[in-house]
């Protein structure tokens, strides 16, 4: 389910949701990278709790693009690499940009919630979490036709939730607030009722 055998001009083909998100990343951390111009990006789209809060609404989207460095967007889009391909296939292009986006800002919506003032951060982990919840979805809906999907994705859903907690510079509200959000989009979106009206058509 999660091992990718395609190759890299069928991955493009059958992924471009996927691939695009990726390759966005990508050139974000590029661009930040760059000698003052670089940090200008950085700082103009990183998620600032205080400023949000005054105003820059932006920054719950673009931050979600924006990495601290290497390992990080690394880590990030190989996760968003191994397990966005298979929501974008069951899910559709279109629903599966509204999990990611979504979860993306309703994690950093979090943030602001329960975080400092002062408290900043960047990154996509709250989206990929958002597929997790998905994926949660999925298999709430299907726990008794496809327990199978359960053995495969509770375990990842249950150990990255416990890597947040004890991973230091984790932005736990982040993380599960696009849990959360991810689960009750993928509730909507797998539903018994659509799932067969989509096979009919």
């Amino acid at each position: 389910m999660f091992i990718r055998t395609e190759s890299f001009k069928q991955f493009l083909k059958l992924y471009p949701i996927v691939s695009t998100i990726i390759a966005i990343n990508f050139i974000v951390y590029i661009l930040t990278i760059l000698p003052v111009f670089g940090d200008l990006i950085f700082y103009a789209g990183m998620s600032v709790n205080y400023l949000i809060s005054e105003g820059q609404w932006w920054r719950i989207i673009t931050s979600v693009f924006i990495h601290g460095g290497f390992i990080h967007v690394l880590f990030n889009m190989f996760s968003l690499f191994l397990f966005g391909p298979e929501l974008e296939k069951i899910a559709g292009k279109a629903r599966f940009i509204t999990i990611y986006l979504l979860a993306g800002i309703f994690g950093n919506v979090a943030t602001v919630v329960t975080q400092d003032p002062l408290y900043a951060s960047v990154g996509a982990s709250g989206a990929i979490f958002g597929i997790f919840g998905a994926f949660s979805a999925l298999v709430y809906y299907t726990r008794r036709t496809m327990p199978q999907l359960k053995q495969i994705i509770m375990p990842l859903v249950v150990i990255s939730v416990i890597i947040t907690f004890l991973s230091p510079n984790v932005n736990i509200a982040s993380h599960l607030g696009g849990l959360v959000t991810g689960f009750l989009i993928g509730l909507s979106y797998f539903s018994p009722k659509r799932i067969v009206r989509w096979r009919k058509k």
